[in-house]
């Protein structure tokens, strides 16, 4: 936590540092106020026309090369939001390898926080370790920063959205949901997406979870022939909004000893 209180420190002390004024007796003068808590701003779809961002919770798992396989096959990129210590633990040798994997190829790695709490029920410093905990992991591993995350189960109030706008990060929902984690049969999953297809908005940002083998091995290859066939683009969240994945990206970090959870 000392860790932790620390870097918080420092990430206020920047923003305070941004406030900035022209010099003492200048005609021209002027002060930009910034709030060191501005809350992060809430996506809940995309915005480039005739994108589809496939966003897949809960992993790293064990299937998450299947899906980078398939999306890949269908020329696209798919965005993952990463537990640290949720169905499995990140820093494993296979699934971190299977993380970067992803980042190297051009995918998207966003924070899905640690252990999957709902983040409404938790106090300030709690909501912020969470965060920091996954951060750090995707960091670790990628070299990369993310700047986007989503709390687990959609779930978020004033104090999440400023823990987030304090990281620098916005958060990602969805306009679409397969139905992978709420009880949905794959046949009902399909059906939603011939649903999604007959509707054509002009954009999909979709839910799944690549930790069910039914949805990586059943489900998406429906979804992908359906929405292609439709004539959308597989792009991560970042290209279905024209932004930036990252932060910032810098050198990964050998594993060592610290990698555990």
């Amino acid at each position: 936590m000392a860790r932790f209180s620390l870097i918080l420190s420092n990430l206020l002390l920047s923003v305070i540092t941004l406030v900035s004024s022209a010099p003492t007796g200048s005609e021209n003068a002027t002060t930009i106020e910034l709030d060191p808590r501005a809350p992060a701003q809430v996506i809940t779809k995309c915005t480039v026309p005739n994108t589809a961002a496939l966003t897949f919770d809960d992993g790293p798992y064990w299937f998450m090369r299947e899906v980078i396989r398939q999306v890949e096959a269908a020329d696209g990129k798919a965005t993952f939001f990463v537990n640290g210590n949720n169905w499995a633990c990140i820093y494993n040798t296979e699934l971190s390898g299977n993380v970067r994997y992803a980042f190297e190829r051009g995918h998207q790695i966003a924070s899905h926080t640690w252990q999957h709490k709902d983040l409404t029920t938790l106090t300030w410093d709690q909501i912020h370790h969470q965060m920091w905990l996954t951060e750090q992991a995707i960091t670790r591993i990628t070299g990369a920063v993310p700047a986007f995350m989503r709390p687990p189960y959609g779930n978020h109030n004033g104090l999440v959205r400023e823990a987030a706008g304090v990281r620098g990060q916005s958060i990602v929902l969805w306009d679409f949901d397969s139905g992978d984690s709420t009880g949905s049969t794959v046949a009902q999953q399909k059906t939603r997406y011939d649903q999604l297809v007959a509707r054509r908005p002009s954009n999909v940002l979709s839910l799944q979870h690549d930790v069910h083998w039914s949805t990586v091995y059943e489900t998406l290859p429906h979804a992908i022939t359906k929405l292609k066939a439709a004539g959308y683009k597989f792009v991560t969240v970042a290209d279905c909004l024209g932004t930036r994945k990252y932060q910032r990206v810098g050198p990964a970090e050998p594993r060592n000893a610290n990698w555990v959870c």
